[in-house]
Order: structure tokens, then sequence, then C-alpha cells
């Protein structure tokens, strides 16, 4: 992203900006006929100069918001395994206390609450996690209880948020990366940056390596011996060409969970066929004791809270999930009247494993499966993309990565700011900012191409309906500004006429 460009000549600009301004682009005139044609870029470009100056202008605080909260997020992972350690991690001991004692345990240390799902331990030393619903808890978020599986004591309790298990301090960074602690409404700040990002970063990589340059070298690391503004912005277009496919992949992957632009993106993966499947617990009538049999080797099986029939337990039902091939690390949901137990893989790590079964609680048979290689394309896509932008899809790798690419952005939008700064008059010393790039770029632009750019722009307003609406917005805003100028200069001239 880049905020500003010195396209635009000025006689109060410094010395590195007159020698920037001067100087046509190597696109640009490559592209020029003999008969002094300029080529559709050369139209474009004060277009998109424009549009990223106030693009870059107006968004960058909400992208600043984001990719400082999205720093502090990505390091969190790593934070919350130090600063909940305690309920964590557990001394390896002799043997494992079954499940169901485990459950018993977190009931009766919170007798309030209702056992909906456990996580088993992903690895020695870890604790069970026993999730609840406790009054008072917010939307999507559970009581995980901590038990030492080697002991069945209790090592604590904290609040879980989602199917990544976020707890205190990575649900807070979330919260407030995602909606700034305003909840739904405070959506729109994330989705309105989400809207823009990829606008801004693309517009920069067209304007970056546009340009024309000595060396291509200079295209991707800063320029050497470069001063003032032209150092600024060498440090900015490089960096933000590096980062450039990052932050469209980020943009894509956040508007995908978004309010409004992610309905129609889930209406039109659903139309094409790539909606996320989800495996059936539901009993059929006559399950588990009809038909005769069914309970063979199952004497331990006991009456459920709320089930109508018998439980073969939670051991058992775990244990009909690893025959059916579910290793690694599972969370269990717990069966309702008329559901089985539901067993899902939650390894999100590349190469993920995330199949599921349905257990049916009376017999212990699998009344249905689900594997992720089964997935329709679309839906692993998604996945993968909104995984890897939560930072578990490669774990700690992904976490590192997410991390440089938010403090890259943190440092493209100061750099931008600064070059908005640097344009200032600066023989007095005023403290004016940087000036606008001069309206009617579009007129420039030849029909041919403005025609099927201005089609291509209202269906993406209309499919990313923040960036449609705030385009908008700022079009009529800057409409009535050029007018109400038109108007004052021809009163000026008017006046003067007159005298």
């Amino acid at each position: 992203m880049a905020i500003d460009d010195p396209v635009q000549g000025a006689a109060a600009q410094d010395s590195d900006v007159l020698t920037e301004t001067q100087t046509e682009t190597e696109t640009e005139t490559a592209a020029k006929s003999a008969a002094g044609t300029p080529s559709a870029w050369s139209s474009l470009r004060p277009l998109v100069l424009r549009l990223h100056f106030y693009a870059g202008l107006l968004i960058a605080p909400l992208l600043l918001i984001a990719a400082t909260s999205g720093f502090l997020y990505a390091l969190s992972f790593q934070a919350e395994k130090v600063i909940y350690r305690h309920e964590l991690r557990a001394p390896v001991g002799d043997r494992v206390f079954p499940l169901a004692e485990q459950i018993k345990a977190a009931e009766a240390a919170r007798p309030d609450g209702t056992v909906t799902s456990v996580r088993l331990p992903a690895e020695e030393g870890a604790t069970t996690r026993v999730l609840m619903t406790v009054p008072g808890l917010g939307e999507s978020k559970s009581l995980a209880v901590f038990v030492d599986p080697y002991t069945a004591e209790i090592r604590g309790e904290l609040t879980s948020y989602g199917s990544s298990g976020a707890l205190p301090l990575r649900t807070w960074l979330s919260e407030l990366h995602r909606h700034l602690h305003l909840g739904e409404p405070g959506r729109v700040y994330s989705e309105l940056a989400a809207s823009w990002l990829w606008v801004v970063a693309l517009g920069g990589v067209l304007l970056w390596t546009g340009r024309r340059r000595a060396s291509n070298r200079a295209l991707l690391v800063p320029e050497r011996g470069a001063t003032g503004r032209r150092r600024t912005l060498s440090l900015h277009g490089s960096a933000g060409l590096w980062a450039a496919t990052g932050l469209v992949l980020l943009s894509a992957t956040g508007l995908t969970w978004s309010t409004y632009a992610g309905e129609n993106i889930g209406a039109v993966q659903d139309q094409l066929g790539g909606a996320t499947p989800a495996v059936s617990a539901a009993l059929q009538p006559g399950s588990g004791t009809a038909g005769g049999g069914g309970h063979e080797g199952h004497e331990g099986m006991e009456d459920m809270p709320g089930m109508a029939g018998p439980d073969i337990g939670i051991d058992l039902a775990v244990v009909a999930a690893r025959q059916a091939g579910l290793d690694g690390p599972v969370a269990v949901t717990l069966p309702k009247e008329g559901t089985g137990y539901v067993i899902a893989q939650t390894d999100t790590e590349f190469p993920v494993r995330l199949d599921s079964v349905a257990v049916d609680p009376a017999n212990g048979l699998i009344i249905d499966e689900l594997r992720f290689a089964d997935y329709p394309l679309l839906a692993k896509l998604t996945r993968f993309g909104i995984d890897a932008h939560m930072g578990v899809f490669l774990g700690v790798v992904n976490q590192l990565a997410l991390a440089a690419l938010a403090l890259t952005l943190i440092l493209i939008i100061v750099w931008g700011y600064r070059m908005w700064w640097q344009r200032r008059p600066t023989k007095e010393r005023a403290l004016t900012m940087g000036r606008a790039i001069p309206r009617g770029a579009w007129r420039r632009v030849p029909l041919t191409v403005l025609l099927p750019l201005a089609a291509v722009v209202a269906l993406i307003g209309w499919f990313v309906p923040l960036l449609g609406i705030s385009l908008l917005v700022f079009l009529v805003l800057d409409g009535a500004l050029g007018l109400r100028s038109r108007i004052r200069t021809g009163t000026d001239t008017g006046a003067g006429t007159r005298t």
C-alpha cells in the first residue's frame, strides 16, 4: 500500500520530488505511439494514483488497528502456553484415568455447568479439557475445566472461545481484531479494512512496478543512497511489493467470514457445490437395542442424563472412533436426545487430520462418517485459508509469518503517512499536509477502457458491499467538493472582472 506517489509536480516540493516528477515510467514511454497517443496504463495511472492516495489516507487508520491487533494475536499462541501453563500441562503419571471419571471430577468442581464436549490431550503431559455451558457466557464461549488425566484433579478453569479453543488472552485479542470489543456493529471496521486492503495492495504494486528505475534491484530492495522523500518511497514501495501477496490473501480470507461480503461468498460457494459438509449424528428410530444384539463387550454401559436409552460411555465411544481410523487429537461432543456421539479430529496443522464420525451411544456402531479427503475442493480451500489467517495451519511458522506480515503492514502505513507529510510545502516549514492528487483523472481514460472498468467496479462493489458503499460515498463527496471549488473559483473570477 502506498499513500502517495510523486507523479504530480509542484514548485514547493523538495529536489527529490522534482526529479521524480519529471521522469516518465518505462511502461508509459514504451507504450506511446509515433502520434503521441498515450497507452492505457498511462491514462489509468493518475486514476489509480488518486484512488490509491485517498484509500490509503482514509483506510490506513483501520488497517493500522487491524495490523497491530493481528500482530499481537499472532504472538498470543505462544504466550498462552506460558501464561496458562498450569492449566494446560500436568506431570506425566503412570496411568490415565478413564474420561468418564475425569468428566465426573469436572462436574463436581462446577455443578452449575452442563458438559457439552471434551477435548482429549494431544500429547503426554497435556490436560484434558472438559467444556461446559454455564450461565452468563457469551455466544460461542464455553467454560473449560482442565483435568489432570493422571490424577483426575482439577488444574483450573478458563473461558474457551470457538472451535480453536482460544483462551482468555487470545480471545481478547481476537475480539479486538475482529470488532474492537463493540460486538456486531464493530465488525464494520474489520470488514471495511479487509474490503480495501487488497485494493490498496494491488494498486500499490501497479504504481511501484510501473515506475522507471535504474535497475531491477531497486524494485525489490530500498534504493541505496536515496534521501528524503525518495528514500521513504523506496522503503514503502519495496516492502509493499514483498508483502502484497500475503496482504491480498489476508484480505480474501478475512472477507470469507465477514458479515456482508461473507454472506455473498458463502452463497456463491454453496451454488458451486463447495459448502462445508458435516457429519450426521441423528439416530434412526429403533437403533441400538432394536434388532437384537449390539451390546456384546459393552458391559460397562450407563445411562447418560437426558438419554432415553443405554449409553456405552465416552471411553468406548472414543475406542470405536479410534478403530474407525481417527488417530491424533480429537474432540468428543456428547450425545443429546436423538443424537449420538460426534468425535472429530482437531489437528489443523498441515497435513491436516480433520475426519469425524458419529457413534451410536447404545451399541458403539458408527452411524455416519465424514473424511476430510471427501470435502469439496472449495470447502477445503476455505478451511485452509481461514486456518492460515488464524495462525493454526502451519503452527509456529504460520504464526511468525502472520506477525512478520502484520509488522510489515504497520511499517508500510507509517512510511505512507511520512511521504504524505514530506509533500507539504517546506520553504516556510508551514504545518500543512501533502497535496492531494488533482481531480479529473478519469477523464484521461479512453471510453473503451473506462466503461468496462466501471462495470467491473460496480460488480465488485455489489459483491463486497462495504467497498462499494464507501467508494460511492467518496465519489459523491469528491464531486461535491469539486463543484464547490469550481463555483468559488468562478465567483472570485467574476468579482475580479467587475473590479
